[in-house]
């Protein structure tokens, strides 16, 4: 490229190159003193075929053969990096009009004429997942759908917002932007990812508000799926604690790397397939929008991230019933009214034993478990099956009841 690229992802950049550099460094070593029958450990289909391959080369070209996989790996990482990079498909959608503001969030109002749901997205990614893309937008589908979906975009963190606590977000200026949503009676509540712990401390405190809530592949139970995984990052905290104090929020990269935590080699993996992938066809176009949005995230807080790291993640404090806002418990199983609690079931980001619970604790709640990844389900090629219309079916039968 002749000048500077379009795009800086995937983030951080350093962080992804560093580790498919150790892996096939490692690769590369270990199979000095390894061979071909080499199988004491039990490989996925994509492990189980690159075994196959090597074991073709025989004992004496197993070193040479990893080699050659390891660079093969390796470029087409590179590759699919690059095309990214240098894809052309930019985000293009006119932006729905708000009617409600305060410091750096808006109420964005995506229209429609039947019962409205106002969305909660989470505090470290842009609102925009939620209406993506031409035909890859949830708001506009349910706003085609009979309802009228109202997005609470947070917005960048400014002056005010960096001070912010989980009670600020949530007795504050959550509680605000849903009475401004309930002027002509209550509405449906829905959160999404973080968001829905957000939403449902608000329909606790504010129940005259909120007709019925939604939650979307919301953590719940911090340990359910490792108590050593969830551990580690809170014991990143004391690590972190520089960055807080120097802009008073945890940056996108260091997010970003959090979030690499979960699946390390994950990040590799995916743009290796991008780079097979056609270029001008529609999952490339796809695989570009969400991975533009994931690039775009939002620093949080420093009073939050401490909140998450440490209580949520440390002492798993939602699931203990040690969690609170403006000084009171969030106790699921004391809502009362109706609850729709849908659980991804190939959910990387948050487990389905984490947020599985909560369809358990909420009195009558209905479960969905759709067939799809946490991003997926909501922004995904099958996102309008698997979440879109039957969230749509539900909250258009609350009327039947």
């Amino acid at each position: 490229m002749t000048g500077p690229p379009p795009r800086r992802g995937p983030r951080p950049l350093l962080l992804h190159l560093t580790l498919a550099m150790l892996r096939s460094s490692v690769s590369v070593a270990a199979s000095a003193t390894s061979n071909s029958a080499s199988r004491n450990w039990n490989a996925g289909e994509e492990a189980q075929a690159l075994l196959e391959r090597l074991a073709r080369s025989g004992p004496d070209g197993f070193p040479e053969a990893v080699l050659r996989e390891a660079l093969a790996a390796d470029r087409e990482l590179i590759r699919g990096i690059a095309a990214y990079r240098r894809h052309p498909w930019h985000r293009d959608l006119p932006e729905p009009p708000f009617f409600w503001s305060e410091g750096s969030s808006r109420l964005l109002d995506y229209g429609g004429s039947g019962p409205t749901v106002l969305f909660v997205p989470s505090l470290v990614n842009r609102a925009h997942v939620l209406d993506l893309a031409p035909g890859v937008s949830m708001m506009r589908h349910l706003a085609g759908a009979g309802l009228r979906p109202l997005l609470l975009d947070w917005g960048w963190p400014g002056e005010a917002e960096r001070a912010f606590t989980l009670t600020d977000y949530i007795a504050g200026r959550l509680e605000r932007a849903l009475a401004a949503a309930a002027a002509d009676g209550p509405v449906v509540l829905a959160g999404y990812c973080m968001g829905g712990n957000l939403a449902l401390g608000a329909a606790l405190r504010r129940p005259e508000l909120v007709r019925a809530l939604a939650l979307l592949a919301t953590p719940w139970d911090f340990h359910a799926a490792g108590v050593e995984q969830a551990q580690v990052l809170a014991r990143l905290l004391p690590l972190a604690e520089p960055l807080l104090a120097f802009s008073r929020t945890l940056p996108v990269d260091a997010l970003q790397l959090l979030f690499a935590m979960l699946d390390p080699w994950g990040i590799a993996r995916k743009y290796r397939g991008f780079a097979r992938l056609d270029p001008e066809g529609p999952r490339a176009r796809l695989f570009v929008a969400l991975e533009d949005w994931l690039n775009d995230g939002v620093p949080l807080a420093a009073p939050v991230a401490r909140e998450c790291l440490s209580g949520w993640y440390g002492e798993n404090t939602p699931a203990r019933g040690a969690w609170r806002v403006a000084g009171l418990p969030v106790e699921p199983q004391g809502l009362r009214m109706p609850a729709f609690v849908a659980v991804p079931s190939r959910d990387r980001i948050v487990p389905p034993e984490s947020a599985a619970p909560l369809a358990h604790l909420i009195p009558g709640a209905t479960l969905h478990r759709p067939a799809a990844g946490h991003i997926g389900m909501a922004a995904g090629s099958n996102a309008a099956t698997a979440l879109w219309q039957p969230l749509a079916n539900w909250v258009v039968a609350l009327d039947a009841v």
